[in-house]
């Protein structure tokens, strides 16, 4: 089964599957009861093929746009804006309507954007300061939003829950039982009146409405829990100016008129106008498939909602939000495109259709013998030509119980059970810190056997402080106001002077005053440590940022490992400052300042002096930094770029960074469950290693190497290498790119990483699980990732490792259980009308048993939380059997003993429970029903364990469960009992009643003896 499953259906992968696999295993699934119902969590592929088009048509339009536009500037001078406002818009103080704004963003339109007097002109008809933002004073947002909508997508409504009944009663076989039930009510009430004529079809009717509204509840419950996650997916948070403060709002609060801060890996959130930035580049191929980058600045101001920032920084003018803009109308029609389905849901689509085919031929066999009987009776007493209303309805019910053996084998619930159960999953990974944006990843992550870490802040807190610096040849301590104050004391002034110009200048981070007239540090944990610094020297920021000029920015990125500034002095010239890796920025130094504050070469004993701080800093865990400047003359061009060498160091700092509380036992407890770990930083080599061995990464056997070295390596040397590697430091997103490809293809492991920064993209997308930042993660990140890691700590990866094997884990328990009871069903029915020429189950009990092992099986064990001891075992890996050979041992030998029983009762049974009398035969049949039940009770129990004896372990705290299995009992009871006209069974005794739980019940110590029998 499993090679037929692999060659059918094996071609979804958890990632990246082509439209073609997606396609061809719909194809192969014609045993479908319910399309509907069997394909709702799979992709919409039709509405991919529309948002593919709404793409290609986007990329004409803005290459038509511009080229019309640059045409346009030609014959622009001397024309005069005919534009006049709605009366609605000048009403609520605006000037400029939300879809003359819209124009021109959207269509590129320099001259629209010039007669309206540009961007000032622009922010002062949204009345609004390209300073300060908007006021948020009274009702001033609301009538905003009244004019101009809001920044939210047309989304897709969760249905209703008659909607979903309704869909549950588009099951092809509850309907052909329907039309039984309708016949077998006509035809009973004509034969014997009412009530009594009735009870067959009506016991049929509520059956089929009682799994009808089962399953409806099922899967309403399923929907409203995937629209959480998803509403969660989709928090954004941006950084604005209001009142001319700075805050963080959320990305669904944005209006036009606001002034958004971009920086490398944001998102666009909304369209608008560029207003100052530097070296900005915008990553369109969200919007319109182009993969070339568009430089955006005060020549081409227009930025697109959804669009990236691939590199560089800006502030910009929001003119246009929510369904106006053309990321709004991809959006709207990509929700409606779906999640691909993952691996297992395909897999068990798979199982379900071999089954559902033997289903169908062993229905349509029982259907043809079982009627073969009749006429072979009816042949023998010679009235083969008359035929009464009690044959016909017993022909009827022969084709009702052929109808409800295919309702049985086709487990059109194993798919389903596996939705069901990452559902579940992702719903209580939530609570752990763990958002799941892919289906698959979940289940790809229970079969992970290596996982390639961050260092930052997911392995260390991300809390930095900057605790010893050496400037002018002075190392100290300095993580105390007194410490700093004094070390101050005893630099240079000018030493002093050119630090803070170097640390409040060439920053990706700010120090602004928030809502509550507080002063707050913007940006990395890096940069904040390094500002606080500058505070603690007794520097201003905004003093130094306004003492010079930025003609010249360019952003730190982890490529380059240094990020550069050029800054115009008045009465000096231009100065560059350069900040990055300490051995990177001080290989291109040849001067440094000395303890008297003069500016001399570098000698070799100085630059022995200063590597060893460097290392020195990094043994104790430090991450360090280099600052340096450079005098650049009276000339300088912007399109220039940085100076490469000639440099002069002023200081080398350490960043102190503390491990994560946990994360030792985290690395220990996935090397018990078979999971390497290994560390891929940016960092020095050092530091990385000091890290490393702190965490318990970084053995004895284990190798730690730079990612200059490693690329250097041939492919040979790295399949040797590979293996070993434990730490990679001062690595590049190549590094991280090519090691997670090497892992996965050469040595075919299952590699989940981490990353938050946007080059962190490639690796997340090649990786089997991608595992992205919540905090310190960028949006090109969290995009590209499977899973966005909200605490960023290294323990929740473990979690979610833990809940990916617990899935895995649950679904091979359902599925044991659920091809247990189909394989007994249909041997029971099948082997009875052969043999006897009756069926021992009526369609009503059929019907019962199904929603047992379909529905309420799945409830009860794909909801079964994780538990520790599943990290104690070995990775499935990439090539394991979904349905093992330990499975198949307990299948076999649950559903041989189940068969046994039910033989042994339908030939010794009446001579067993000493029956006679008229109603002896519905008392057996009664008896064997009620058996067959129980066998599926403690059967379903059994489930929970596939491999240990003891199954009632923390049974008590899965209350899903618990409620399943009462509920099961109580209903059943309640049909014997009391339904007994509906549902053809016959009240038991107490002596019956006990006899036939206990054959139940004997499954239990069967399945103990099966496990003690060894497999491969």
């Amino acid at each position: 089964m499993e090679s037929y499953l692999n060659e059918n259906f094996g071609d979804v992968k958890a990632k990246n599957s082509s439209e073609e696999a997606l396609q061809r295993w719909r194809k192969l699934c014609w045993v479908v009861k319910n399309p509907k119902r069997r394909f709702r969590f799979t992709a919409n592929l039709s509405k991919r093929f529309e948002a593919r088009a709404i793409r290609r048509s986007n990329q004409e339009k803005f290459r038509l746009a511009v080229l019309v536009s640059q045409a346009a500037l030609q014959f622009i001078h001397g024309l005069s804006s005919d534009y006049t406002p709605p009366k609605e818009v000048t009403a609520a103080g605006f000037q400029i309507c939300a879809d003359e704004l819209g124009s021109i963003v959207e269509g590129h339109d320099f001259k629209k954007l010039k007669i309206h007097g540009g961007l000032q002109s622009i922010a002062g008809k949204l009345s609004t300061s390209i300073t300060n933002g908007i006021s948020t004073a009274d009702d001033a947002l609301n009538r905003r939003k009244e004019i101009y909508g809001i920044n939210k997508f047309t989304e897709t409504k969760v249905p209703g829950f008659w909607v979903f009944v309704w869909e549950a009663l588009h099951d092809m076989t509850l309907m052909i039982l329907a039309v039984c039930a309708f016949v077998s009510l006509l035809v009973g009430i004509i034969m014997e009146g009412w009530p009594k004529g009735a009870h067959d079809g009506l016991g049929i009717v509520a059956s089929i409405l009682l799994v009808v509204f089962v399953t409806a509840t099922s899967d309403y419950r399923q929907s409203l829990q995937f629209k959480d996650l998803d509403t969660e997916k989709k928090k954004i948070t941006v950084q604005v100016t209001r009142d001319g403060q700075r805050q963080k709002i959320s990305i669904y609060d944005l209006v036009p008129g606001d002034l958004v801060h971009l920086a490398i890996g944001d998102q666009v959130p909304a369209d608008g106008l560029f207003i100052s930035g530097f070296s900005l580049l915008i990553n369109e191929s969200s919007l319109t498939g182009e993969s070339e980058p568009v430089h955006v600045n005060a020549e081409n101001p227009f930025l697109l909602s959804g669009t990236k920032v691939q590199d560089g920084s800006c502030k910009m003018l929001v003119t246009t939000v929510g369904m106006r803009t053309q990321w709004g109308k991809l959006m709207a029609t990509l929700s409606e495109g779906g999640d691909d389905e993952t691996p297992l849901q395909v897999k068990l689509n798979g199982v379900a259709t071999i089954i559902g085919k033997l289903g169908l031929f062993f229905a349509a066999v029982t259907f043809a013998v079982l009627v073969q009987g009749l006429f072979s009776r009816k042949l023998q007493e010679g009235s083969h030509w008359s035929w009464s209303g009690d044959e016909a309805l017993e022909i009827l019910e022969f084709f009702a119980v052929a109808v409800t053996i295919v309702v049985v084998a086709v487990p059109e619930g194993l798919p389903l059970a596996v939705t069901l159960s990452l559902a579940f999953a992702m719903k209580k990974m939530m609570h752990d810190k763990a958002l799941v944006r892919h289906l698959a990843a979940c289940e790809t992550m229970g079969s992970a056997t290596s996982i390639c870490s961050d260092k930052t802040g997911t392995l260390t807190t991300n809390h930095m402080t900057l605790v010893k610096a050496c400037i002018c040849g002075k190392i100290k301590e300095v993580s105390s106001t007194e410490e700093t104050s004094s070390f101050c004391s005893e630099i240079p002034d000018f030493a002093v002077r050119i630090l803070l110009q170097s640390i409040f200048n060439n920053t990706g981070g700010e120090i602004v005053r928030n809502i509550d007239d507080k002063i707050e540090i913007l940006g990395t944990p890096t940069e904040a440590a390094l500002l606080e610094f500058g505070l603690l020297l007794g520097g201003d920021f905004q003093a130094e940022q306004q003492a010079s000029k930025i003609v010249k920015v360019e952003p730190f990125n982890s490529a380059k490992k240094q990020m550069g500034v050029v800054l115009e002095i008045p009465g000096v010239g231009f100065r560059a400052h350069s900040k990055g890796a300490s051995e990177i920025v001080l290989a291109a130094c040849d001067k440094f300042i000395d303890s008297n504050g003069d500016v001399v070469a570098l000698d070799e004993a100085s630059i022995n002096h200063l590597k060893e701080t460097i290392d020195n800093f990094a043994s104790e865990a430090l991450r360090t930094l280099c600052l340096a400047y450079m005098e650049l003359g009276s000339e300088f061009s912007a399109e220039s770029p940085l100076p490469s060498k000639g440099y002069t160091c002023i200081a080398i700092v350490g960043i102190k960074d503390p491990v994560r509380p946990g994360v030792k036992e985290s690395v220990a407890i996935c090397k018990s469950a078979g999971i390497s770990v290994r560390m891929v930083t940016g960092d020095n080599i050092n530091t990385a290693k000091a890290i490393a061995k702190e965490c318990g990464i970084l053995t004895d056997e284990g190798v730690a190497i730079e990612g200059p070295v490693f690329r250097e390596k041939s492919e040979e040397e790295l399949q040797e290498l590979i293996p070993k590697i434990q730490v990679m430091a001062r690595s590049s997103p190549m590094d991280k790119h090519i090691l997670v490809k090497h892992l996965r293809t050469g040595l075919e492991e299952v590699v989940a990483v981490t990353g938050d920064g946007t080059n962190d993209a490639p690796a997340l997308h090649e990786a089997d699980i991608g595992l992205a930042m919540g905090i310190a993660g960028t949006e090109v990140a969290k995009e590209s990732a499977d899973v966005i890691i909200m605490d960023d700590n290294f323990s929740t990866i473990v979690t979610v490792g833990k809940w990916g094997r617990s899935i895995y884990v649950n679904i091979q328990k359902f599925v044991q259980f659920q091809l247990t009871v189909n394989i007994v069903a249909l041997i029971v029915n099948f082997s009875s009308a052969c043999l006897t020429g009756n069926a021992p189950l009526t369609a009503v009990q059929l019907l019962w048993v199904n929603m047992i092992m379909d529905t309420l099986g799945a409830l009860a064990l794909a909801t079964e939380p994780p538990n520790d001891d599943l990290m104690k075992r070995s990775p499935v890996g990439r090539k394991g059997n979904f349905i093992s050979n330990v499975m198949w041992r307990n299948i076999i030998g649950q559903s041989l003993y189940q068969f046994v029983i039910i033989w042994f009762l339908q030939t010794r049974g009446k001579a067993f429970f000493h029956l006679d009398g008229e109603d002896s035969d519905l008392i057996l049949n009664t008896l064997i029903f009620n058996s067959f039940v129980f066998c599926q009770v403690f059967n379903e129990i059994n489930s929970r364990e596939m491999e240990k004896i003891n199954v009632f372990k923390g049974i008590l705290r899965n209350h899903v469960f618990v409620a399943v299995i009462t509920c099961t009992v109580i209903f059943q009871i309640i049909i014997i009992q009391f339904l007994g006209t509906f549902a053809n069974t016959y009240p038991l005794t107490m002596q019956q009643w006990i006899g036939s739980i206990l054959l139940g019940f004997l499954g239990m110590p069967i399945a103990a003896a099966l496990k003690m029998i060894p497999v491969e």
